[in-house]
Formats: C-alpha cells, sequence, structure tokens
C-alpha cells in the first residue's frame, strides 16, 4: 500500500515508527477483511446446510438461541439489533421451515418464546461439528504455542473493543 494514496495513511507517513504501525495495521485490516469474507461463506454454507432457503439472519437467530436457549423474540431482535417487525418475519419463516417453534413464556403470560425444534437443534449442531473439523484441520499444522497466542491476541482484540 502506497502511503500517498492512502488518505488515512497521509498524517503517520512523516512519523518514522508510526509508519510501520500504520502499514502492519493495514495488513492486519487486510486478513480481517479475507477472514470476514470467508465467514460469511462459511455462514451462507451452515445456513443452506439447514436448510437450502434459510437466510444468514435466519442462521444468526438459530445461533443466538443454541447458545442462550428459549428467549422472547424482543430479547433476540436486540440481539441481533433488527427491529421487531424484521425479527417477526424472521421467526415466522423459521416457523415455516421446522426450525423454531413458539410458546407462553411462563413468567410472562403475555410474551411468547422462541425455542429450536429438535431438528433444528440436529441439524445445527451437526454444522457446527462440521465448522469445527474444518478448523481443527486448518491449526492442526500448527504449534500449539501458535494456536495459544492467537487465542490470547484475539481475546485481547476483543476485550478492548468496545
Amino acid at each position: 500500500m502506497n502511503c500517498l494514496t492512502d488518505p488515512f495513511s497521509l498524517q503517520a507517513a512523516g512519523a518514522g515508527s508510526d509508519s510501520a504501525l500504520t502499514e502492519a495495521i493495514g495488513e492486519v485490516e487486510k486478513q480481517f477483511g479475507t477472514m470476514v469474507i470467508k465467514a460469511r461463506t462459511s455462514i451462507r454454507d451452515r445456513a443452506a446446510a439447514i436448510h437450502p432457503e434459510l437466510h444468514p439472519m435466519g442462521f444468526k437467530v438459530l445461533t443466538i438461541l443454541s447458545q442462550s436457549g428459549p428467549m422472547q423474540q424482543v430479547g433476540l431482535a436486540e440481539a441481533v439489533r433488527i427491529d421487531k417487525a424484521m425479527m417477526s418475519r424472521t421467526i415466522k419463516q423459521l416457523e415455516e421451515f421446522g426450525l423454531v417453534s413458539r410458546c407462553t413464556d411462563p413468567s410472562d403470560g403475555r410474551a411468547l418464546l422462541v425455542d429450536m425444534t429438535a431438528e433444528a437443534r440436529k441439524r445445527y449442531d451437526a454444522t457446527l461439528a462440521h465448522a469445527r473439523k474444518l478448523l481443527h484441520d486448518r491449526f492442526s499444522t500448527w504449534d500449539l504455542a501458535e494456536v495459544q497466542r492467537l487465542a490470547d491476541l484475539l481475546a485481547r482484540l476483543n476485550e478492548s473493543s468496545g
């Protein structure tokens, strides 16, 4: 990357070691971009393995339900950061696919709890096992210390971001 053509690097161009840091951060950004693209492809593939018409948003909902258990629709909308109407449409589609069910929340008789069906759980867990195997295969050639270092660095990054 040429600092003169990158407007974000212009300020750091004359800053000595800041220039090296700027270049390193640029490489991190590039690698994150590649990782995000691959992650999106993986999510689409996992969604299709669960149901051929399942969209990534529906997959996100299933992921949250798999981790949290049954939730109210409002809580799901907040967790996914979408509006209630979009969540309602997503839940309706998941219900039509036989992937979620709704029942009255025993703690609040006016609200409904959304939960994964047994079939959805089975399919989701199968895609998770496959994804974990792929990840294991990728890291199998790394030293254990390298894998642990990566985990530590990612944890540090996640803790420092808002």
